[in-house]
């Protein structure tokens, strides 16, 4: 039967499917085999150069390119022969463990190395290792790149519209200006920081046996620093070891990689929806397409269609991390299953991730700024200047500053004529009264613009 993404179950492989190619080869089922023989490989391959294990030579030169080429070249039909193999099996980790044998082939320098594929391993060994792998490999490949690109994005609005006097709003009200380059600059900073306790996240593994004590392991070769073998061996995947564990790794490092990528996605969530309402406000207008329908009724709709994209796939994604930070370090006793099945949505998860930063791009490519909707704003807002001319006042020791700036402006119309009349009425210096009378409320910006070239 034909497979359409009209027929998907996520919209992750349906209609957003060609906005997350990028995750399949790491995240499916084939990516998921994929990193177990890979685990297994390199376990067979570090064991073959350990001096300790007397039984297993070194290999040689053929046999090195032999085991090299089955992860190296590994292909879909590869991992559907896994999966035929755990159709007889019921196990998909024996499964791997049967291929490898399969692909090692009969010889005399084979025999003693299938001997030793899976040499102390509980499954958890390699499934704990693989995911490991995906998720790091999810960080390098896809999730930093795409990062950088929504930060550099905003860097640059930043410094393109560090001058550009803009209205704030606190509490939904007219607020002392800021530049639009500015509120950028708040945004890439606070990226910034988000981004660089992801990026340097550890990123962990064990590979200590059916129970974490490497009973089998010390059994067979008393003599044999395990520890020491564990370590290295989990270090030579580019992971960092973690020494205590029971059957599982429990999880606590996939915690706090979840837990970053939801304070990332909160920051951009918050980003997405000020931009929304500066949309609303007509701070910014948008790139149209031609042949593109606003509204199925309305014509001249140009919905902010791209941030509500975002936002909306933020929230699927941050739903699911969120489950997996509560969930995935708790397990009864040494172990149970729980963590399998919730485990491997770690790619729907981060597709939705995926698929939110491309659209928060997309976005931010059509926005136009429109500066005569932002300037009339400002340039009405003459109530902001009260907490200069009020700031003055507290210098040169005018009593009750705030309280007569409050009776002047709270809930009053407030021009340039009434702020003018009280400033003159002040008894401060009169080169002071005319600096607060050639204020203008976009000029009364703070260091708004330096900050926002220097993000």
């Amino acid at each position: 039967m034909k497979v359409s993404t009209l027929r998907a179950l996520s919209p992750a492989d349906g209609r957003y499917a060609d906005k997350v190619n990028d995750l399949r080869d790491i995240f499916s089922e084939y990516g998921l085999i994929r990193y177990r023989v890979l685990v297994e490989v390199r376990w067979l391959q570090f064991l073959a150069d350990e001096a300790s294990v007397h039984e297993l030579e070194p290999l040689s030169t053929v046999m090195k390119d032999v085991v090299n080429h089955i992860v190296d070249d590994f292909s879909l039909d590869d991992a559907e022969r896994i999966k035929d193999i755990e159709a007889t099996t019921n196990h998909d980790v024996k499964a791997v463990e049967y291929f490898i044998c399969e692909r090692l082939g009969d010889g005399p320098e084979t025999r003693p190395l299938k001997n030793f594929l899976h040499f102390g391993c509980t499954s958890e060994d390699i499934n704990n290792l693989a995911y490991a792998l995906m998720l790091r490999s999810a960080r390098q490949d896809v999730l930093l790149p795409q990062m950088r690109q929504v930060r550099a994005k905003l860097q640059a609005m930043a410094r393109e519209f560090a001058t550009t006097p803009m209205l704030a709003r606190t509490h939904g009200q007219t607020a002392s200006p800021t530049t639009l380059g500015k509120e950028f600059a708040n945004v890439v900073a606070r990226l910034y920081r988000a981004q660089q306790q992801f990026k340097n996240l550890e990123i962990r593994g064990k590979f200590n046996g059916a129970v974490g004590n490497f009973n089998a392991h010390v059994f067979t070769y008393p003599d044999t620093d395990w520890r020491d073998v564990s370590a290295r061996f989990v270090a030579s995947l580019g992971l960092d070891h973690n020494p205590y564990t029971t059957q599982i790794e429990p999880h606590d490092w996939t915690a706090e990689y979840a837990h970053a990528l939801v304070r990332y996605n909160t920051i951009v969530v918050d980003l997405c929806r000020d931009i929304w309402g500066y949309v609303s406000l007509g701070y910014f207008t948008q790139k149209v397409a031609k042949n593109e329908v606003g509204s199925s009724t309305m014509p001249h709709k140009v919905n902010p269609i791209d941030f509500e994209n975002a936002e909306g796939n933020l929230g699927m994604a941050n739903a699911m991390l969120s489950h997996f930070a509560e969930k995935l370090p708790i397990s009864r006793w040494q172990r149970d299953l729980t963590d399998s099945t919730v485990q491997r949505n770690f790619g729907v998860a981060i597709g939705y991730l995926v698929i939110a930063l491309r659209s928060t791009l997309k976005g931010l490519g059509k926005l136009q700024v429109n500066n005569a909707a932002i300037q009339a704003d400002i340039s009405a807002a003459w109530e902001v200047l009260a907490e200069a001319v009020q700031s003055v006042m507290r210098r040169y020791g005018i009593p009750e500053p705030y309280e007569k700036l409050k009776t002047l402006t709270r809930g009053q119309v407030v021009g340039r004529e009434l702020l003018h009349e009280f400033v003159r009425s002040l008894e401060i210096p009169e080169a002071e009264k005319q600096r607060l009378i050639e204020l203008t409320p976009d000029a009364y910006i703070g260091l708004a613009a330096d900050m926002a070239r220097e993000i």
